[in-house]
């Protein structure tokens, strides 16, 4: 094994990120952004803004990400970009502190320049993994960072939880307050847990120059078209991409968006806090167990499972109107999630060619954050159409039954044949 103290440090960077997903992105800024920052905003508007922000951030990306992972891949600086875009979204995230009643433009500029540095810090991030670890370790250390941060964003985020229920405990005046010191932590904890990386890991240098005749902007694009037209010779592959984008769409709205949308009809803040927290502690062991199911039913079957629950959970999310309810949808978020996000996964990795695994993967990342952007878009425009978010959030049956009829035409065996004959 490779120096143990780099790859815990590595290890460590994701233990302190995940916050940002946690508490900005999931949990206490959407009900801050509805109670404090769009106080004056009609209530279903306000839900829909947040949407705007969400695929506004999105798109920008989704556009940045070929371009980065070119830069990341004929640069030796990428320890430079990973500290330039964590520092981005660490200063985003104790800015948030200062936002106040009526500041919902500031609240969403501060949401979009956050998620670009968390995103973007991200591909730089993942790109030191292979010079960290030994090939035949990678796996193991990739699923340990990825637990580190569920860990790690969980325990800020109980501490954040704690900080809002019980702000006299922290000589806090009240929730507003409360929600922001926790963003401002957000960004603390961030920066502390990033030390260990920049100070530990340093940059392996190119024993042969790699020879760039062309701009980053160019060599991205053109890495983006090739692959998608690669892509489209393996027919399989293809359709099951397509279910991808439009479940997986279903699914990254329901994260982004489920908060706001509960305190829009009504449920108090303190509940839906909470049952964030719930989601991200029963997606560890739940993700396990579909991994266990689908050797006993196979991937694709076990991936319609979380897909037929996650209809469910769009439908009772229409007609909720309880703490309970809530609940009960963050306890059945948190039994699929993982399971739709690692099955995924694992069935596109067995279509794709041996020889092409990040050529493909790469393509995977930046075309399902391309898709990502509808969802919330089709979620705030029909809630801002409508008047009722709950509408918005029925809106996302669409991505989820198409995806599943398409996947149910997916032939993996097939698809795996298609891929050893390449």
């Amino acid at each position: 094994m490779k120096n143990k103290k780099r790859i815990r440090s590595w290890m460590l960077y994701d233990f302190g990120n995940s916050a940002f997903a946690t508490t900005i992105m999931a949990a206490v800024l959407p009900v801050f952004y509805y109670d404090v920052a769009a106080v004056n905003l009609d209530e279903s508007l306000a839900t829909s803004y947040w949407g705007y922000s969400q695929s506004i951030a999105v798109l920008i990306v989704a556009i940045l990400a070929p371009f980065l992972g070119a830069i990341s891949d004929f640069s030796a600086a990428k320890k430079k970009f990973l500290r330039f875009f964590a520092y981005m979204g660490i200063l985003a995230s104790i800015l948030l502190a200062f936002v106040g009643e009526g500041d919902y433009l500031f609240a969403s500029i501060l949401l979009i320049v956050g998620t670009i540095g968390f995103s973007s810090a991200n591909i730089f991030y993942d790109a030191f993994l292979p010079e960290i670890a030994e090939e035949d370790e990678i796996d193991k250390i990739s699923s340990n960072g990825f637990a580190f941060g569920y860990i790690g964003g969980g325990i800020l985020l109980a501490i954040n939880i704690l900080m809002t229920l019980k702000y006299q405990w922290f000589g806090l005046p009240n929730v507003t307050v409360a929600s922001q010191v926790s963003f401002a932590t957000v960004g603390v904890w961030w920066f502390i847990f990033s030390i260990p990386l920049f100070k530990n890991i340093q940059e392996e240098k190119k024993t042969t120059a790699v020879k760039r005749d062309r701009s980053y902007i160019a060599i991205g694009f053109q890495r983006v078209t090739s692959t998608f037209r690669e892509i489209k010779q393996y027919k399989q592959l293809l359709i099951f991409l397509v279910a991808f984008w439009l479940y997986n769409d279903g699914i990254s709205t329901i994260i982004k968006m489920a908060t706001i949308y509960g305190r829009d009809i009504g449920i108090d803040s303190n509940s839906l806090i909470v049952a964030l927290l719930i989601t991200q502690f029963v997606g560890i062991p739940c993700t396990f167990f579909f991994g266990w199911l689908a050797k006993k039913i196979t991937a694709k079957k076990a991936l319609l499972v979380t897909l037929y629950v996650y209809i469910g959970i769009v439908v009772l999310g229409y007609f909720m109107s309880s703490a309970l309810h809530f609940y009960l949808l963050a306890i059945c978020v948190g039994v699929v999630q993982g399971g739709a996000q690692s099955l995924s996964r694992s069935i596109y990795g067995r279509m794709v060619p041996e020889n092409k695994h990040a050529e493909f993967f790469g393509f995977y990342g930046i075309s399902s954050k391309f898709a990502a952007i509808f969802g919330p878009f089709l979620f705030a425009l029909v809630g801002q159409l409508t008047g009722s978010s709950r509408l918005g959030i029925i809106s996302l049956v669409f991505f989820f039954i198409v995806g599943i009829l398409l996947l149910r035409f997916v032939d993996i065996d097939k698809g795996v044949k298609e891929a050893n004959q390449a």
